[in-house]
């Protein structure tokens, strides 16, 4: 058993981190500016609230709770991040700093770090995307991740922690509220639910890789459980599967899982051009080879368990 602190812990992923480490007896503690506690619901667990950017809170947080291990998902996202990259710079570059300053003050034995796919963007060399690619971002929200990556991968090297991320795909699952131009993905499962009419705005071929959220929080926890002889690298990229699947065999799935589903396809332009310029097939052998990450979730799986979240049967 173990005492870890979750940045982000009411978050999207960072709540489901935290359930599966509660269900097998660790000691929980959600940091979060913004608590959505609904996520936690049936959990119990006192939620501490609080700024990344803020250096005071999060060395009060650490020093009080004391955790082995933080895992760090909170921040801002890619859309808020391009309207206030001040405010970006603030909670995703200078919080990792407060968060790994404070680690390193406290003893923290490990740091887990979710990064995203967003810092590769464009002029990205080659057809595949690996560990290994070039990291090129093309918006603010990337450039502080890749900062963030390095900012660890020198606290490991300089002070010794045990540092340790992924690089999330398009990530699906119930109650996405943040828009972005994959976000199609999502969106169309869940409005298929609720029975609501649903425009896909790019071609039924775009393909998109993507990761379910219960798939995403899983990873996370066997990557810090892993042996860290057995890893060659701090960071790696992840996906469901090669190749990763288009807007139309993702509908195809919705309309068979869900009798009546309303799913056209209406495509805006310019979010056409920026999919077809970052898109890449995800190589992520080194993710399965070496911590045997494996994802459970495929399209009918996803759509399938989001029905159940959102209290759908059948």
């Amino acid at each position: 058993m173990a005492d870890v602190l979750v940045t982000g812990g009411t978050g999207f992923i960072g709540a489901e981190v935290i359930r599966l480490l509660v269900e097998r007896g660790d000691t929980c503690t959600p940091f979060d500016l913004h608590p959505n506690e609904a996520r936690l619901e049936g959990l119990d667990l006192p939620v501490e609230q609080g700024d990344l950017g803020d250096s005071e809170a999060v060395e009060a947080v650490v020093a009080k709770h004391k955790p082995d291990v933080i895992y760090h998902f909170g921040g801002m996202l890619s859309v808020p991040s391009e309207a206030d990259h001040v405010a970006s710079f603030n909670a995703n570059a200078t919080g990792t700093l407060n968060v790994l300053e404070a680690a390193r003050r406290h003893n923290v034995k490990q740091v887990v770090y979710s990064s995203t796919m967003v810092s590769y963007g464009q002029n990205i060399e080659g057809q595949t995307i690996d560990d290994d690619t070039l990291q090129r971002p093309n918006l603010f929200y990337g450039a502080t991740k890749v900062f963030s990556e390095h900012m660890g991968i020198w606290f490991q090297r300089k002070y010794g922690i045990d540092f340790r991320g992924f690089r999330f795909p398009g990530i699906v699952g119930p109650g996405v509220k943040t828009p972005g131009v994959a976000q199609y993905n999502a969106w169309m499962i869940e409005a298929a639910i609720k029975g609501e009419p649903f425009a896909v705005w790019v071609r039924p071929e775009t393909r998109h890789a993507i990761l379910y959220y219960k798939d995403a929080a899983k990873a996370a926890v066997q990557l810090a459980d892993a042996p860290k002889e057995n890893l060659n690298r701090s960071v790696y990229v992840l996906t469901s599967g090669q190749p990763s699947p288009s807007a139309g065999e993702l509908a195809e799935v919705v309309k068979q899982e869900i009798p009546g589903a309303e799913i056209t396809f209406k495509v805006d332009e310019e979010k056409q051009r920026i999919l077809d310029d970052v898109e890449r097939e995800i190589d992520d052998r080194n993710a399965r080879e070496e911590w045997d990450f494996s994802p459970e979730y495929d399209l009918v799986g996803m759509v399938k368990d989001m029905k159940l979240v959102l209290g759908v049967s059948g």
